[in-house]
Formats: structure tokens, sequence, C-alpha cells
């Protein structure tokens, strides 16, 4: 394992087969890991709101038999109150690992690059990877199986479907990102998963058209349209996404065994209606609680 956790291109395929592993195995018995990671602390920086993510971390952290001080905005507010490579500094000679949740990725590389202990990407504007993790951790379990499955992503091209697509293109799932004209996927992300996909026969790609995006998919994804950020532009962006809603009729276009997820929070009615999240298909809470087992696993890992 690597020092740090800031994307999952940093991995090659075998490692991430590894974490799923390891995760599986402490979900399954998780007295075994009791004691790991005793007496270790682990700081949990939070830019952006959080349930999830903190949750998970600070539960993981103590289920390894560590500690966790979460600072808030007001506590650190990174690059205006104090610069990264202060907080940094302080942070290596107090707790054996960094948490980030922010909002530009060079704050993790800078953090990363400075601090001696272990940082972990919680979430950027621009990748979000322990959620790709514990997203193909879960399609796993309920398929049994990742290489040659097909994944499509509806909505908006944001974090959470770079790191789909990165993960994707490292395990052999094709990734299909179905969204409005003007809303891809940042171009040095796609080429990025597309380079890699090489390797591992995936397909990636970029379509305009839901009821396109989703034909012999296997898992079908979304998120909501206006990211943390983008508040402002909610109202436009109904409009703009309401035709890549997931709904039943959409989900009626992939295949007959097809399974939903979603990052959460959702905001039914928009880009996921009741009847589908809701629905036999839908393994949302599932996906959220298997943060939880892949986040101790790549702590595991790091800071063991």
């Amino acid at each position: 394992m690597k020092k740090d956790f800031l994307t999952i291109r940093d991995f090659t395929p075998d490692e991430l087969l590894g974490t799923f592993k390891l995760a599986a195995e402490m979900k399954a018995h998780p007295e075994h890991f009791a004691t790991a990671l005793k007496g270790k602390t682990l700081a949990l920086i939070f830019e952006k709101p959080s349930l999830r993510t903190r949750v998970t971390f600070d539960v993981g952290i103590q289920q390894l038999g560590g500690f966790s001080v979460p600072l808030l905005p007001a506590e650190i507010s990174l690059g205006k109150r104090e610069s990264v490579f202060d907080v940094a500094k302080n942070l290596e000679r107090m707790v054996q690992g960094i948490m980030i949740r922010t909002f530009a990725h060079q704050i993790v590389v800078d953090m990363a690059k400075h601090a001696s202990i272990p940082v972990i990407n919680a979430l950027t504007d621009y990748s979000h990877p322990c959620q790709a993790l514990a997203d193909y951790l879960t399609v796993r379990e309920i398929k049994g199986k990742l290489k040659g499955l097909k994944l499509c992503y509806v909505g908006d091209g944001n974090n959470v479907a770079h790191s789909l697509m990165f993960a994707g293109a490292r395990l052999g799932v094709n990734v299909t990102v179905a969204c409005p004209k003007g809303y891809e996927p940042s171009s040095l992300a796609l080429s990025h998963a597309q380079e890699d996909a090489q390797e591992s026969g995936a397909r990636i790609e970029i379509v305009h058209d839901a009821s396109e995006g989703v034909r012999n998919a296997d898992v079908i994804y979304t998120d909501v349209w206006a990211s943390m950020g983008q508040e402002a532009e909610g109202e436009k962006r109904k409009a703009i996404f309401r035709p890549f809603q997931v709904n039943a009729a959409l989900m009626e276009k992939a295949n007959k065994s097809a399974i939903f997820l979603h990052c959460l929070p959702a905001h039914r009615g928009d880009e996921v209606t009741d009847e589908v999240i809701d629905s036999s298909a839908s393994f949302v809470f599932q996906e959220a609680e298997n943060r939880l087992h892949v986040q101790k696993a790549v702590l595991y890992q790091l800071m063991k």
C-alpha cells in the first residue's frame, strides 16, 4: 500500500482487489481487528458537511482500537487561518493519520506532500475515491464479480463520476456516463480513465441520452444534480437534468437484473424517484454501510 490514499489511479487492480478482500474480512469478522490500530489517532478535517464520511471514519478508527479528532472549518480553515503546510507539520507530530474532506483537490495533494503521515482523500471537487471503493465492493457482493459488467452513471459528470471511471478502468468494468451536454466529466479525468482502461479492456464512454446509456447496464448509478458549492445553480440544473432522472421507466431499459446505487444524500423526486430508491433493486444502504468497511481496510493498510 502507498503512504497516502488520494486517488484510485494510484493503485493497481491487485491492490484494489486486496483492499476489497480485507474489507470483506473486516465486515465478516470485525472482532479480529478490534486492536489493530490501538493507540493510533486519526485527524478528521471537514471543510464540507458530512454524514456518512464523518460517521464511518469516526466509527471505523474506533472499531480498530484507535481514536479520532474531528476538526471543523472554523477550527482550521485551510489556507486561510493557517497554511496547508503548517497544518501538515503540526498534525504529523500529534496524530498518526489525516483524513480530509475539502473542495480543491490540490489541498489534499499538498497535505500529502508536506505531511510525513498518511493522508486520505475523503472527497474533493475532483474525486471521491472512498466512495468508489464502497460502490464497487457493493457491486462485487451482489453480482459476484466486477470484470465485464456495465455501470451507467446518470447525471452530472462530477467527482463521483470521475472516481467511478477510474475504478472501472482499473477493474475491467465498462463505465458509461450519461449526462447533459456541457456537464460531462472533466476531459482530463476522461482521458486518464480511457488510458487506464486499455490495460483492463474496459470501455469508458460519454453519452448524452439516458436511455442509450442504460442499455445493457448491470448497475445504474446517480448523484445529486447540484453538488456542494453549486446550490445557486439548483433551479437551472433541475430543468436541464430532468430527462436524466432515474425512474422506473429508465430502469426498465437496463438489464432485468440491474441494481441501483446512489452515493447519498439523495434528493428524492429529482435525480431519483421513491419508486426506484425504495425498490428491491436498490442497494443504497448496503452501499453506505460499505463505506465503513472499505475505509477501515484503508486505515489498516496505511496506519498499521
